[in-house]
């Protein structure tokens, strides 16, 4: 079964963004605060909150292989599809990160 995504204007620039030295910013969309990350030259978007400690993670980082760690326990998840590359069992929502012409989305289920 295919996700239905509804899609949410995050910004029309990254600039207007407000991200950390690490490349994260958390944001709020459709009443959903969300981990916004930018690596790479990519944008990915995840839920705010580690799924282990409901620590932020937007006081983490991204590591070189688009892992973003949480600095509680330095759990790692995959920003492509959230699985916890730890081997803990977590999992990290993840959501969809589209450029369209008028800006940039993000896309919720």
């Amino acid at each position: 079964m295919t996700k239905q995504y509804t899609w949410y204007l995050l910004a029309q620039e990254l600039s207007e963004l407000d991200f950390n030295k690490e490349g994260l910013a958390e944001v709020v969309v459709a009443e959903k605060t969300l981990c916004v990350a930018m690596h790479q030259d990519k944008v990915f978007a995840c839920a705010a909150i580690c799924p282990h400690a409901a620590h932020p993670l937007v006081t983490g980082y991204v590591n070189v292989k688009n892992h973003i760690v949480c600095p509680l326990h330095q759990y790692k998840f995959s920003l492509q599809n959230g699985r916890n590359v730890s081997g803990e069992g977590y999992f990290l929502k993840t959501y969809p990160v589209e450029k369209r012409t008028d800006g940039w989305y993000v896309g919720l289920y």
